[in-house]
């Protein structure tokens, strides 16, 4: 049947319908993420209120104590996987969008995209049967001539579990976001501000300076906004490489590294009961709070842009 024999009541009961399921799976996510509120709220006012945890080093303190050394390692792993991560899928992008034949350009989207379909324990079982062994010389070359730097100093790991692996290994896993999101707004960048800048006698390079980036920029930040949710919140990936420690520790290379959030929580939940379990649902709630806070600062981003940008 064509839509020229579509009566208009039946394109109207059809729009009905469509438009009641798209506002009722719109309010249904609303409902999920303030029931995910609500439970996390309820389930850690008991750790919050309290102030005499044990912090494992012979003190005590309260929620803010215990959560400070982790919150430090989720933040820090996070970013500076990111800075890993965005240079190469921009650069990703850029080739597939603009420079490679659009044959190889399909496949190698579509190769970057299945990684996004890697489990994060295939990534973990990776990162620490292989790429530890691999950047164990790395660990040490670093230790040896910029050892003066803080970001790598302190005693070298020899096992290769250290934060620099664990920083390579999120920042692969959050590559398919920035790759895929800048891709499909590269492609948006109207034809005629390209040739316009072809005409004026610009390189292709400097094409891409004066009019993909300008046009792209609220894009490239939401998908880098986008990919920092995601590194915060991985979990078995990071507690499977990462030698990790309720620590504050700049280095990367050491054995002892600062732990995060997420990974804390997998490995001590099943074993925490009573108010250690709702400390770490308390972790979680804080958590929660960055990630939202994260993906609020992205869609503001990209909504100052609306109007004159393909980040849309």
């Amino acid at each position: 049947m064509t839509d020229e024999s579509l009566s208009p009541s039946s394109k109207s009961h059809g729009d009905s319908v469509f438009k009641g399921l798209s506002t009722g799976s719109g309010v249904l996510i609303v409902v999920i993420l303030a029931a995910v509120a609500i439970f996390l709220i309820v389930q850690a006012a008991p750790a919050l209120t309290h102030q005499d945890f044990p912090l494992g080093d012979g003190s005590n303190g309260g929620i803010l104590s215990y959560v400070g050394p982790y919150l430090f390692g989720t933040l820090y792993s996070a970013v500076l996987a990111l800075v890993l991560a965005v240079p190469i899928g921009v650069g990703i992008a850029l080739f597939i969008a603009l420079y490679a034949p659009r044959r190889f350009a399909s496949g190698l989207g579509y190769v970057i995209d299945l990684l996004a379909a890697v489990p994060s324990v295939v990534y973990g079982l990776w990162g620490l049967q292989t790429l530890s062994l691999i950047l164990q010389p790395v660990h040490r070359w670093l230790g040896d001539y910029l050892g003066f730097i803080p970001l790598f100093g302190g005693r070298v790991s020899g096992t290769g579990r250290s934060m620099l692996t664990a920083v390579v290994v999120l920042a692969v896993m959050v590559l398919p976001i920035i790759t895929s999101m800048c891709r499909e707004v590269f492609l948006q960048v109207p034809d005629r501000q390209i040739e316009a800048s072809y005409a004026l006698g610009a390189t292709r390079w400097e094409m891409i300076r004066q009019v993909v980036f300008p046009y792209s920029q609220s894009g490239i930040i939401s998908a880098s906004m986008l990919a920092l949710g995601r590194a915060l919140g991985e979990t078995m990936a990071v507690a499977m490489v990462l030698s990790a420690a309720r620590v504050v520790n700049f280095s990367i290379i050491t054995s002892t590294s600062s732990g995060t959030i997420a990974s804390n929580i997998a490995l001590s939940f099943p074993e925490a009961t009573g108010l250690t379990r709702n400390l770490l649902i308390a972790t979680g709630l804080v958590l929660f709070v960055i990630t939202f806070v994260v993906n609020f600062i992205s869609r503001w981003v990209v909504a100052r842009r609306a109007d004159f940008s393909g980040a849309n």
